[in-house]
């Protein structure tokens, strides 16, 4: 049996008294989309925060690339090949769009990859390369969330993580994101993307995860999760 690239296994976290996540569980592989899918103050957001070490679990396991992460830095979960789009974006407001790439920038090669260099990432978002002189602060909220893509890009990681990607943007943005990150899928880059955008999800992911109240309800694939509606009505609202 295949190992799994990155495994999350009854994962308990809390803020001070309040416990928020109950046991969370899931896996991806090399090359898989999935999503963490939920209605807001569920849990997906205080997972990812667990998964980079922004927020200490109180019980469970998260093993990537067969070691054990959960005690580690912030800083270092990221040098084994984890990388955030964070939800708000947070680029930098006082660095120019090319210092924001370059800030956290790490050079290896991934796998079979290709490396992300400057030269790809304006190829890849040809916007950033004609506002690359510009402030952080000075791009739009669509522009913003290119650079924190590629921002992330920067560091060739092996796991992509993106918590709500498109909020906030325009229809337009919306689907220029989208498109980009289904060249990134096709590449065979591995991503968990948090997203309130159902449709396009089913379109980009392989299996996704329904979290309520701090637990993993249900999970299945894109087909799966087409046929069953009473799933998505009832734990998605929609």
């Amino acid at each position: 049996m295949t190992k799994s690239l990155l495994k999350v296994s009854n994962l308990h976290a809390s803020y001070g008294r309040a416990q928020v996540l109950f046991g969370i569980d899931f896996t991806i592989q090399n090359g898989e989309v999935i999503t963490l899918l939920g209605r807001n103050g569920m849990g997906r957001s205080t997972t990812i925060k667990c998964l980079f070490g922004l927020l200490a679990s109180s019980q469970g396991e998260i093993e990537f690339k067969q070691q054990r992460i959960e005690d580690l830095e912030s800083f270092e979960i990221a040098r084994k090949g984890l990388a955030l789009v964070p939800e708000g974006r947070q680029v930098f407001p006082n660095l120019t769009v090319e210092e924001n790439l370059i800030a956290t920038a790490r050079t290896h090669k991934t796998q079979s990859l290709k490396v992300w260099d400057l030269k790809r990432v304006y190829q890849f978002f040809p916007r950033l390369n004609e506002r690359k002189n510009n402030f952080g602060s000075q791009l739009s909220g669509g522009e913003q969330q290119m650079l924190a893509i590629g921002r992330a890009l920067m560091t060739n990681p092996t796991v992509l993580v993106l918590d709500e990607a498109t909020e906030g943007l325009a229809p337009l943005i919306r689907a220029e994101i989208w498109t980009a990150l289904a060249e990134l899928k096709a590449e065979g880059l591995s991503m968990i993307v948090i997203d309130k955008n159902l449709g396009p999800l089913m379109e980009l992911a392989n299996r996704h995860f329904v979290i309520e109240k701090g637990k993993v309800v249900w999970s299945g694939s894109t087909d799966e999760l087409k046929t069953n509606a009473n799933i998505v009505h009832e734990y998605l609202g929609v």
